[in-house]
């Protein structure tokens, strides 16, 4: 059983960083990803991370990183330059094993969620 809890959303004004950190506590999983779910919408995909390799969505490549720590079983999105589009819950999930990684069917435990609020 894998533990994830995030930390770091908060309120921001547009062009602003946020900082998102989620700990993952048990078995280390092989993908950790952040999604999104903008308020009235479906939850997608921002970025996925595993060895050797990510995934980041066009809409914030350049703007936001990924960035996992295995030591410590965590992995991190910084967002540079929020625009009022990112504002979303914003959940961090795993999967244990490889394979598919782009929807949220194809992972195995999900944070609580925190909010982005991004002010114009």
């Amino acid at each position: 059983q894998v533990q994830l809890v995030e930390s770091g959303g908060g309120t921001v004004q547009v062009g602003g960083s946020l900082t998102l950190t989620c700990v993952a506590s048990g078995p280390k999983p092989f993908i950790m990803a952040w999604f999104r779910q903008p308020p009235g919408n479906k939850r997608y995909l921002v970025a996925a991370k595993w060895t050797g390799a990510e995934y980041v969505l066009d809409t914030v490549k350049g703007r936001f990183t990924i960035s996992r720590n295995h030591a410590k079983n965590t992995v991190t999105l910084e967002m540079d330059s929020l625009k009022s589009e990112d504002a979303a819950v914003y959940y961090c999930a795993a999967r244990m094993g490889s394979g598919s990684y782009h929807d949220d069917f194809n992972y195995d435990y999900w944070g609580q969620g925190t909010d982005v609020i991004v002010s114009s």
